[in-house]
């Protein structure tokens, strides 16, 4: 009788004759990444409706696009991001199956009392709460799928899971805008809201906490991680390309639907349609595609990990300007479901990186504080910056000018672009120092 062995953490072995990693065989695998990425989607899902239901919340609470912004962008991210450095802590040590269940569980349970909110103070404090579960989603995640997934997989993998987000995008737009105007904004978020308690506990009881990378044993405090982190060259670069990236998607992503309304005439079931596809699925291809390229041209050249994300966000640049500026439906649906493909292609490829760059038992941490950057910046000001951009050019001309606003706000990914390419440039310098065994 073959005797069975457990391979060491990260490794690859059998167990009674099946393929596994890091004490996970292939199908089970399979599982977990396709369970995880749907639990992400949900998490936009629970986002995204709110973006896509915001005329008809604006005009039921009489805010101002600023408040819009704020609602939809800082205050969420503010919680977001700060609840996320001590969950990831946590996920470094406990079971990051158990974290991501629990999460789940609250944020839908936000969600839901968000229908039950009578003003803005009271709609505001609900999405607090929502940012605050979902902070336990990602960096969690991120370390489940790199000990799941070997080094030269694990940017198509981490990518494959990054589109859980458009897949969320996709469903929110597509149920919140058919929803909304069939029962109306409160009874949308608590349809929507509840499903995720049950999804908690699938998850909770069918998944089993993969085992960690070399070193897991050790526990490494935020100011260890820092110390490691500020020796790397090229994270700067890369994490604030990131940021920059998400502040011109969140910016302009969040009021594409107001643009469709304001100036193409769409109803909120045609804006929920039509963006579930020129918006998800084309993020859903862009996020999943950046991942692949990266693992294809990067084991070549490491430096294509961000020159990838640099270059494709440039490439979206004029796609996008045409796309807010045409008078034609139809182009604005296809210029901005090009840009959307472009400007998508650099988050795998970005946590593939971070997590190259430090131990395992780092990972959930480094996810955390690279989505912190990310969020703080992308999600907390883009949104604001937008609205107030466009609150600010309606009161100096007198007309409507969310266009403008948009067309200003996606020219920073010039900036984007630049960022990139010098990460790219010093990336292989911090592999050689601090890449993972």
């Amino acid at each position: 009788m073959k005797p069975t062995t457990t391979p060491p953490a990260g490794e690859t072995g059998e167990d009674n004759g099946v393929r596994t990693f890091a004490g996970v065989s292939s199908g089970m695998r399979t599982y977990i990444l396709l369970l995880l990425t749907f639990i992400y989607a949900v998490n936009f899902i629970d986002r995204q409706i709110l973006v896509v239901m915001q005329e008809a919340i604006k005009a039921d609470l009489s805010l101002s696009d600023t408040e819009l912004g704020l609602l939809t962008g800082f205050s969420f991210a503010l919680f977001y991001v700060t609840a996320g450095i001590p969950i990831a802590r946590l996920a470094d040590r406990a079971n990051r199956r158990n974290i991501i269940a629990t999460a789940l569980a609250v944020w839908s349970g936000m969600t839901a009392l968000s229908g039950l909110a009578q003003n803005y103070l009271q709609l505001l404090l609900a999405r607090i709460g929502v940012g605050v579960g979902e902070a336990g989603c990602s960096p969690p995640a991120h370390s489940m799928i790199s000990s799941l997934y070997e080094p030269k997989r694990r940017a198509s993998a981490l990518a494959f899971y990054s589109a859980g987000l458009y897949f969320g995008v996709l469903l929110g737009y597509l149920l919140g805008g058919f929803l909304s105007e069939t029962y109306g904004w409160r009874a949308t978020f608590l349809i929507l809201g509840l499903p995720g308690i049950a999804i908690a506990l699938l998850l909770r009881f069918s998944v089993k906490e993969p085992l960690r990378g070399a070193g897991s044993h050790q526990q490494a405090s935020l100011k260890e991680t820092l110390a490691v982190i500020a020796r790397l060259k090229s994270f700067p670069y890369f994490a604030f390309g990131c940021a920059m990236s998400a502040f011109v998607s969140y910016g302009t992503g969040n009021f594409l639907p107001s643009l469709m309304v304001r100036y193409h005439g769409f109803s909120p079931s045609e804006v929920g349609m039509i963006l579930s596809l020129s918006g998800g699925l084309t993020g859903m291809i862009g996020t999943y595609l950046g991942g692949v390229l990266a693992d294809k041209y990067g084991a070549r050249d490491p430096r294509w990990y961000l020159w990838i994300p640099g270059l494709s966000g440039v490439l979206a640049i004029p796609f996008a300007m045409f796309g807010y500026q045409t008078d034609s439906p139809v182009l604005m649906v296809a210029g901005t479901g090009i840009a959307a493909i472009l400007s998508t292609m650099y988050l795998g490829p970005a946590i593939s990186v971070s997590h190259r760059l430090v131990s395992p038992h780092m990972r959930a941490l480094m996810s955390a504080i690279l989505f912190f950057i990310l969020n703080l910046i992308g999600l907390g000001m883009g949104p604001v910056v937008v609205g107030m951009i466009s609150d600010t050019l309606r009161e100096i001309t007198g007309e409507e000018s969310l266009r403008a606003a948009l067309t200003i706000a996606v020219s920073l990914a010039f900036i984007k672009a630049w960022l990139f390419f010098e990460g790219g440039r010093k990336l292989p310098q911090d592999l050689a120092q601090h890449a993972e065994d």
